[in-house]
């Protein structure tokens, strides 16, 4: 299968600071990628390096064909192929979830604005908070406000979601609904790169797990390979802290 992200010998400094250290990560379409590892380990970087909203300065990044550099024109094409879900919801919380979900569709893909409310009502109906269209975020839990998100960017149709974290600024009891609508969509075919330590959800979804620390990629193997059978010594010592 031929990869829809490929990252080779990618390397970012923050500064002085080596955040990213030769990543070289594949990612063949409806692959689910779940990637852990210490705080600091460049976790987040390297999937905010995938849709541009960090810069690498070495090494080659290319997503669906596109490769991503200083010269990329059409870095909002990209954007609009690879959906993003953050830590904090980053809702606009003057507009209704439905108007949340409806301004990237009607700005940046110039689709009616009822074709893009049909739309984002069913993708809203799949994370299960379709009666909640008309609220704004303040008026629903982080729970909900997360599948809000979730929904805002299906509602762009995107081949590739990223996940940074999703479930990090919830509180225990609501995770859970958040990790089901990500299931759900893992069920969906939907190619995955998640940044977790929700290990539960790992097993149930993830085809290969990275492990990171310091930068680098220490630790790349199927899931149950990886759970059973893991290799290098500090992947051993966070399995054991974590599970």
């Amino acid at each position: 299968m031929s990869a829809i992200i490929e990252m080779k010998e990618v390397n970012k400094w923050f500064g002085d600071f080596q955040v990213l250290k030769d990543i070289n990560l594949e990612v063949a379409e409806k692959q689910k990628i779940v990637v852990c590892g210490p705080s600091g380990s460049g976790k987040s970087t390297l999937i905010r390096c995938i849709n541009r909203l960090e810069e690498h300065q070495k090494g080659t990044i290319v997503v669906d064909g596109n490769e991503l550099s200083e010269k990329t024109k059409d870095i909002e094409k990209i954007r609009a192929e690879v959906g993003m879900v953050f830590q904090q919801f980053n809702l606009f919380p003057h507009l209704s979830i439905l108007d949340n979900c409806t301004l990237a569709p009607i700005w940046v893909k110039k689709t009616p604005k009822k074709k893009a409310e049909e739309f984002a009502m069913r993708q809203l109906d799949q994370v299960q908070i379709a009666d909640q269209a008309a609220k704004f975020p303040g008026q629903l839990s982080g729970g909900q406000q997360q599948r809000a998100a979730l929904a805002r960017a299906l509602c762009m149709e995107p081949k590739i979601m990223l996940f940074d974290e999703p479930t990090s600024a919830l509180d225990p009891e609501m995770i859970k609904e958040v990790l089901d609508a990500m299931v759900n969509l893992a069920k969906q075919g939907m190619t995955m790169i998640v940044v977790t330590h929700e290990m539960g959800f790992a097993k149930e979804v993830a085809d290969e797990v990275v492990f990171m620390d310091e930068g680098m990629i220490v630790e790349k193997a199927k899931t149950k390979e990886f759970f059973d059978n893991p290799k290098n010594e500090r992947t051993k010592l966070f399995l054991s802290q974590i599970l």
